[in-house]
């Protein structure tokens, strides 16, 4: 039998590659970016709608977020911001249109992260929601997963216990309660980038879940 093929789709870091390799699955990065998880041999430095079609049977996705998170819905104000709102409209219409390309390609298997937001109201509900300390990582941080043909991630969050909300001012001094924020970053220029990274603990439950679902289609 032939050994199925799965998509990485926006993903730098190979975290979620490398978690399927370990499972003896061929599965590839893609991004436009260079990789960062050390197998280049796994990834594919390009705009991934330019593989869609390329037989993968499955595909996880990591689309970005930048104007698809409601945290900066007030910047669309084009009364106040003019130009610059209508530009982020824009790009928002890009982002949202880069995410449906992934979500209609011709794979069965199809997961969409990506935080609440915009996808929510425009596309459709998202099928859940989980934390990174769902898994052991110990970070507050909402996730949406889109599922098509795929169960949602289980998990016991009584293994684990709930970390206190932080997040920290541009001077590194933390204050106050809210969503994940990590210390060892702060305000660094690749702060997107580190923030986007999938958690161990997450990339681990989508390879060990998801895999025995792909096999078993295959049987």
């Amino acid at each position: 039998m032939k050994n199925p093929k799965v998509l990485i789709a926006c993903e730098e870091s190979q975290a979620v590659t490398i978690e399927f390799r370990g499972l003896g699955i061929e599965a590839y990065s893609c991004d436009t970016e260079d990789c960062s998880g050390g197998h280049p041999e796994w990834h594919i430095k390009k705009d991934v709608r330019l593989i869609l079609n390329d037989g993968w049977d499955m595909m996880v996705c990591f689309p970005p977020c930048t104007y698809l998170s409601s945290v900066a819905n007030r910047w669309y104000n084009v009364e106040k911001y003019g130009d610059a709102a209508r530009e982020r409209k824009l790009k928002r219409a890009q982002a949202f249109k880069f995410v449906m390309d992934l979500w209609n390609a011709p794979i069965k298997f199809i997961a969409i992260e990506n935080p609440v937001g915009y996808l929510n109201s425009h596309f459709r509900k998202r099928d859940q929601i989980i934390h990174p300390w769902y898994f052991g990582d110990g970070e507050l941080k909402r996730t949406c997963l889109w599922l098509k043909n795929l169960p949602p991630l289980k998990y016991d969050k009584s293994k684990y216990e709930e970390p206190k909300p932080k997040y920290y001012l541009k001077s590194g001094k933390k204050k106050g309660q809210a969503v994940h924020f990590t210390e060892s970053h702060g305000f660094s220029k690749d702060r997107e980038k580190i923030r986007s990274r999938t958690f161990p603990g997450i990339a681990k439950a989508m390879a060990e879940q998801w895999t025995p679902v792909l096999i078993g289609d295959r049987k």
